[in-house]
């Protein structure tokens, strides 16, 4: 099978200190996997707005395929303010297009031939995109090779228990960071537990692939049955981290499918963030060197 990969959920405007720029999860995470040169198509839904026009023509000069229907409701924005490191706080704006993305004849017709797929919790916390969501996964191939990540990318209030297992039921593979991961530990009821334990009893509860958890500054792991890849954070100087852990992904993801071991991909990984963190926004053009 051709190696399709997709980000479905939100594609929305980030509202930074200098300016508007592009993202959402699943928009960042197709646009990095297209420039590993794999087919790549972001999943979303706009607003019949000038700011749902610019979208779709910013996704246009970067020739990524999308799947984006206009809806009638406002093209999403989120507020960022950044703190003294750089890290991003975000005032997400509520019924907005991206909660209301339609699962048409298109969507079923992509989803048969996707082989791996980003999708997070917060574009789930509205019924109808939940829903859409569910019904992409449930008609993706079944394939051994096929990936359904589940990158869990917990925003404000915008995640509950349901939503999450669920979620960890449909994936096979789990990105998360260490903060969330004490939030989901709570959720499950696991005090006193350290980071790692936590991460081997999801592996093997939900049956997952692969396990990838980002601590920031403090390093990544991919844990996978029986064996660990461990990676240090490069020191940088950073701009923003906006956009950085769906370039982790999008990069892991691309370089698994050209073939890539799991360590050489979570090395690539781990370079292509950290550049990314170097840059202003989400979706920075990547230099050659850490394409190969």
């Amino acid at each position: 099978m051709k190696n399709f990969v997709v980000g479905i959920g939100e594609v929305l405007w980030d509202m930074l200190p200098e300016g508007k720029k592009l993202g959402g999860a699943p928009a960042n995470f197709a646009y990095h996997v297209s420039q590993f040169g794999l087919d790549s198509s972001v999943v979303s839904s706009v607003g019949r707005d000038a700011l749902g026009n610019e979208i779709m023509d910013i996704l246009r000069s970067k020739n990524l395929d999308r799947h984006v229907s206009e809806v009638d409701y406002p093209t999403g924005t989120v507020q960022v303010t950044l703190d003294s490191a750089g890290v991003p706080c975000y005032e997400i704006k509520e019924g907005v297009a991206w909660d209301n993305i339609p699962y048409t004849p298109a969507l079923k017709d992509l989803a048969s031939k996707t082989t791996a797929v980003c999708f997070g919790s917060l574009a789930q916390r509205s019924s109808i995109s939940r829903a859409t969501v569910k019904s992409f996964l449930d008609d993706m191939p079944s394939g051994n090779d096929v990936l359904k990540i589940f990158d869990i990318n917990l925003r404000q209030n915008f995640y509950d228990k349901d939503t999450v297992c669920e979620s960890l039921r449909r994936c096979n593979v789990l990105k998360i960071n260490d903060e969330e991961l004490v939030i989901v530990s709570r959720m499950f009821g696991w005090p006193g537990i350290d980071l790692e334990d936590k991460c081997w009893i999801l592996l093997a509860k939900y049956g997952l692939k692969m396990l990838i958890l980002t601590c920031g500054v403090n390093g990544s792991y991919v844990f996978t049955p029986g064996n660990v890849s461990f990676v240090e954070t490069p020191k940088v100087d950073v701009v923003d981290t906006v956009g950085a852990g769906d370039s982790f992904t999008g990069a892991f993801v691309a370089s698994i499918l050209k073939g890539k071991s799991v360590c050489d991909a979570h090395r690539t990984a781990v370079e292509v963030s950290a550049y990314v963190c170097t840059q202003n926004g989400a979706m920075p053009e990547l230099p050659e060197s850490l394409l190969k």
